[in-house]
């Protein structure tokens, strides 16, 4: 048994595919995604903003395919990302062919409206030769009409049994390398729908709040959403629909996660509100340490706190720790240890160069133990 109980997830069993070299579902992590908003024929801009999402630690990369045009510069995207690539295609279904011929490791359809069976074939064969997954994306905003008529409205059974349908038109073409989503912008008809979905099949994932809204809204309807599943044991890979730029929804979806302790990527901040009592300005530090932090990977914990009240407690559970202190002088914690104080001038450089030390401290003992 744990020696935290409560903190304990026990993770939906699920079949395990592979998108391009990332596997999802299954004991694999569970990955983080986000989606260019660039036109993708600008193959330079897109190139550029998937640079930025793989600098916030993005694992996999949706773009948009709606012409010949953006298929046609996919190749020369595919080749310069450096994580997989999912082509996102409605209804033309030639879009799909070129797409994987370009190398995408992934379609993102509803092969319901890719057209008749036929063309679906033509789908899955062109997936199957080139080593593609499919994602099936189950929308509320875009439920067929005869589940609408027979439901009166997008509903968890619509949903499902959308997405259950989708599945045998795969299945029917003997391809099993695929994901599915069933999102809604809805929070409660979204988690209701995964939670039936989770439990008819045996294939991974993808979980979403569509259409969640802007950078503050979207992120609290997301970890609600997201977060109540991922604690369910439900979901293998993510991704936070904002309207916000795609390296903020990467940032969101590894909060969520460490937040759950699922995946620790970074510098897990424990910071408080502040109130009078403050020895520092405790709002501005933390905006500028989580800015300045970001470009460590390295899982560790900083706590920084304005006074005593709560600050040596909070600082005992993390790695480094800072309470503020009276006069300008601040306390520093290392491994939860009192260890020396700081001035005010020099505070900001001095939690970001222990934070560096630490993280290679770190690295640096991982990668003694992988080589013993």
């Amino acid at each position: 048994m744990s020696v935290r109980p409560w903190r304990d997830i026990v993770r939906r069993p699920s079949r395990q595919i592979m998108v391009g070299n990332v596997p999802v579902g299954g004991d694999a992590p569970v990955t983080v995604q986000t989606m260019t908003n660039t036109p993708t024929s600008d193959a330079v801009a897109t190139i550029d903003q998937i640079r930025r999402c793989e600098d916030a630690g993005v694992d996999i990369i949706r773009v948009s395919c709606p012409d010949v045009e953006s298929t046609a510069a996919l190749k020369g995207i595919v080749r310069a990302s450096r994580v997989p690539i999912v082509a996102d295609i409605h209804f033309h279904y030639k879009r799909a062919l070129e797409a994987a011929d370009a190398g995408a490791a992934c379609l993102r359809i509803n092969p319901g409206n890719i057209g008749s069976s036929a063309r679906v074939k033509e789908v899955v064969n062109a997936a199957k030769a080139n080593g593609c997954a499919i994602r099936i994306g189950v929308n509320a905003g875009s439920l067929e009409k005869d589940l609408l008529e027979k439901y009166g409205e997008p509903c968890p059974e619509a949903l499902v049994e959308s997405a259950l349908d989708h599945i045998k038109l795969l299945q029917d073409h003997d391809f099993h390398e695929f994901k599915v989503a069933v999102k809604a912008s809805d929070l409660f008809l979204a988690v209701a729908a995964y939670q039936q979905l989770a439990e008819a099949v045996d294939c991974p994932l993808h979980l979403g709040i569509t259409e969640a809204g802007g950078f503050v809204g979207g992120t609290v309807k997301s970890a609600i959403g997201i977060g109540s599943l991922l604690w369910f044991g439900i979901g293998d890979t993510i991704r936070v629909s904002l309207s916000a730029e795609p390296e903020e929804e990467v940032r969101v979806g590894f909060e969520i996660l460490k937040s759950l302790g699922i995946r620790n990527r970074g510098v897990r901040v424990v910071s408080c509100p502040s109130c009078a009592r403050q020895g520092f300005d405790v709002i501005r530090t933390v905006q500028a340490l989580e800015d300045r932090l970001q470009h460590i990977r390295t899982p560790l914990s900083l706590s920084v706190l304005g006074c005593v009240v709560n600050g040596p407690g909070e600082a005992r559970e993390t790695d480094i720790g800072l309470t503020g202190g009276g006069n300008g002088k601040h306390m520093v914690y290392l491994s939860g240890v009192t260890d020396h104080t700081v001035e005010d001038a020099d505070m900001l450089d001095h939690i970001v160069t222990l934070v560096e030390a630490k993280a290679a401290e770190l690295e640096a003992s991982g990668a003694a133990a992988q080589a013993a």
